[in-house]
């Protein structure tokens, strides 16, 4: 028993890893990698059970009760993993988008169009009109919003504030990426450049004010999520896969870049505007190449989770 637990434990973390390392790429959502592991209903689910029952279980400070209204076993290890990998991986995946941001956007591009064909295996009756409808609803504003102009918004404590509620309330939707909404609010260099030196200076207090608004938003909008995955289980899983199509505009390998600014010296885009490459060079090859790879990993992930 306790080997399969711990087994569990071990493959949550590791989802939770992937989650993280998604979250940190403007473009990509945790929530998606949440969907293609077969974790989000849970997930959702058990971030939404903290209420005002919950806190009577807390106050109550039985430490056995506490633990199982949590879902511990659950929560525990998937934060750690997600933690884990946002403090050891932005450094790394600024790098890769950096020096490779084609390769990288490619990869990124394969793993959700699988996901999006996967997870549309799991809805009873797509070809529904409400369905279609819904999936229509959901890209739409997927594009809106991942086509959405980078804001300047002040550097205070309200604003990281504020700017965590909304990231994190992204982060759960599949499709729409948390750090997408960061960069949008200007704050996605801000933060992440805090975590690569978290100890220096007033670091730490900007990043515990913004895990404050992560953890606010976080518990009210899963009661928003699980309500209507337990009522419009269907329609929902629709809008959130429509989510997903409208989000591949923002993670296509090829862009022209339409604006951009200086920051710390480095230029970064701000708005891009997709293209297909005309000539089939040696870098375009390696491009789609790795993207099939992308999309063979959740399809091998998909067989393994149903052998399971």
């Amino acid at each position: 028993m306790t080997k399969k637990i711990s087994q569990r434990q071990m493959i949550l973390f590791l989802k939770g890893f992937a989650m993280g390392t998604a979250d940190i790429v403007p473009g990509v959502s945790g929530g998606t990698v949440a969907l293609i592991t077969g974790i989000y209903n849970e997930l959702v689910k058990t971030v939404g059970s903290f209420d005002h029952k919950f806190l009577k279980i807390l106050l109550s400070f039985n430490l056995k009760k506490i633990l199982e209204a949590a879902n511990a076993k659950f929560l525990i290890p998937l934060g750690i993993g997600i933690a884990s990998s946002i403090l050891l991986m932005a450094r790394l995946m600024h790098h890769l988008l950096d020096v490779y941001p084609t390769y990288t956007w490619a990869m990124f591009f394969g793993l959700i169009l699988a996901s999006i064909l996967f997870i549309l295996r799991t809805v009873n009756n797509v070809t529904h009109p409400k369905n279609l409808f819904s999936i229509i609803l959901g890209t739409i504003l997927g594009y809106m919003v991942v086509s959405l102009i980078p804001v300047d918004t002040p550097e205070t404590y309200l604003a990281v504030l504020l700017s965590g509620i909304v990231a994190i309330c992204a982060m759960i939707l599949p499709g729409i990426s948390g750090s997408f909404i960061l960069l949008i609010l200007g704050k996605y260099y801000f933060i992440t450049s805090m975590l690569k030196n978290p100890f220096v200076g007033d670091h730490l207090i900007y990043l515990s004010v913004f895990a404050v608004g992560c953890g606010f938003g976080l518990l009210t909008f899963s009661k928003v999520i699980n309500y209507l995955l337990e009522k419009f289980h269907g329609i929902t899983m629709c809008i959130l896969i429509g989510f997903m199509i409208g989000s591949l505009k923002k993670v296509w390998p090829w862009k022209t870049i339409v604006d951009s600014k200086l920051v710390n010296g480095k230029l970064k885009v701000l708005t891009d505007s997709p293209f297909m490459p005309s000539e089939l060079n040696s870098d375009v090859i390696v491009a789609f190449v790795i993207m099939l790879v992308g999309f063979s990993t959740v399809y091998i992930i998909e067989k393994l989770s149903h052998k399971s």
